[in-house]
């Protein structure tokens, strides 16, 4: 048996657990063990942080076709995988050119 909404009745209360009560403000959670009682947003990250890892350049024109496809509003799906891949062993110069086509489809 399914319940609905007019079985308890129509009288109900909303409440929220964050609400504030009594002029103080009350956390419902406590936060996570060694994280700040504020909610702030991280900074983003410095580009000079990130890992140089050496990547194959046929792996790197597959992944830049991928974001390209996406950023150009053609999410690509599992089908074109073939396709992509294809394109991604040709020469650098051949991606460069399709990625720039596709910039200039927006």
């Amino acid at each position: 048996m399914t319940a609905t909404a007019f079985e308890y009745g129509p009288n109900h209360v909303l409440v929220d657990p964050r609400a504030v009560q009594d002029g103080a403000d009350s956390t419902w959670w406590p936060p996570a063990a060694g994280q700040p009682e504020s909610d702030h947003l991280l900074a983003p990250p410095d580009p000079a942080d990130r890992l140089d890892i050496a990547i194959d350049p046929r792996d790197r024109r597959r992944l830049e076709l991928y974001a390209a496809l996406t950023a150009a509003g053609i999410p690509p799906r599992p089908e074109d995988r073939e396709a992509v891949e294809s394109l991604s062993a040709l020469p650098g110069s051949v991606t460069s050119t399709v990625r720039r086509w596709l910039h200039h489809t927006r």
